[in-house]
């Protein structure tokens, strides 16, 4: 039976959900689960992530969403859909692009606004340490004190989230089982009959895709299915051969099936001149 709504992990899927101006208060009810009282968001603006970028190698890898609130704070919403090389560093990498967009001309006093990194990935990055679904990090000294609040990390592992429909108690629990299911139901389930909910199926529902979004969708399921395929088997064989050469074989089977090259460099890490010696 086909599937009645959209796979949210797919890049079309993802930001049809929570990218698009339409869709903005679902993006706000979900951050809101992850963030502080005091760092509660009422309004949103999408920036163009493309503009902090300084070379066009970076312009062609950078993030799914950037957005702003009324008071300032930056957040950075990635999701990611399958192992890539030096995850951590990159999540590092990426936060600095907002942080240097915040440095003014002339006399500044070097005051910044909090910058979060949210990450909802779609497999598991810490296999060989205690698995936690969720990972909230900050800078702390060596006593666990909390020395700088302003650059946060928020990683969702969505494989290690397991709770059935009867489990579900928190409102966050509501949207992890939303996201995870999304493309398996056939019907709002009644749990989920709110109306924040509401809105994500309706967006979510194929049948209501124009005949352009239908294709661009087909197209973006394709290429995940692809890329979570590819990485599943060369990450398994490169824990025997060594993860250098998984990356590669990675790159080597995307090369073949003609995916496209800034695709290719995003999920694997590896640079444009690295792929084109592949």
């Amino acid at each position: 039976m086909a599937a009645k709504y959209f796979n949210p992990y797919t890049d079309f899927g993802f930001k049809k959900l929570f990218g698009e101006e339409g869709s903005k208060d679902l993006l706000i009810d979900f951050l809101n689960q992850l963030l502080p009282i005091h760092h509660q968001i009422q309004q949103l603006t999408f920036k163009n992530s493309e503009n902090l970028a300084d070379t066009i190698a970076e312009r062609k890898a950078i993030f799914d969403i950037y957005c702003e609130s009324k008071t300032g704070d930056k957040f950075i919403v990635e999701m990611q859909k399958a192992k890539i090389k030096h995850f951590k560093d990159r999540a590092l990498f990426y936060s600095t692009f907002p942080i240097r967009e915040q440095s003014e001309k002339g006399d500044w006093n070097f005051f910044l606004l909090p910058v979060y990194f949210i990450a909802i990935l779609d497999f598991e990055y810490d296999e060989n340490t205690t698995s936690k679904f969720r990972r909230d990090v900050c800078l702390k000294d060596q006593d666990g004190d909390i020395f700088f609040d302003k650059l946060n990390f928020k990683f969702l592992q969505m494989p290690l989230f397991n709770k059935q429909e009867n489990e579900l108690i928190t409102h966050f629990d509501k949207w992890l089982y939303f996201l995870k299911n999304l493309e398996s139901f056939n019907h709002i389930p009644a749990i989920l009959n709110e109306p924040i909910f509401q809105k994500g199926f309706e967006i979510a529902e194929i049948s209501h895709l124009n005949v352009e979004q239908y294709e661009q969708y087909k197209k973006s399921l394709v290429q995940y299915l692809e890329v979570k395929n590819v990485f599943d088997t060369a990450f398994e064989e490169g824990e025997k051969a060594g993860i250098e050469k998984g990356i590669e074989k990675v790159a080597k089977a995307l090369k073949e099936q003609n995916i496209a090259i800034e695709i290719i460099a995003e999920s694997t890490g590896l640079s444009y001149e690295a792929i084109k010696r592949i």
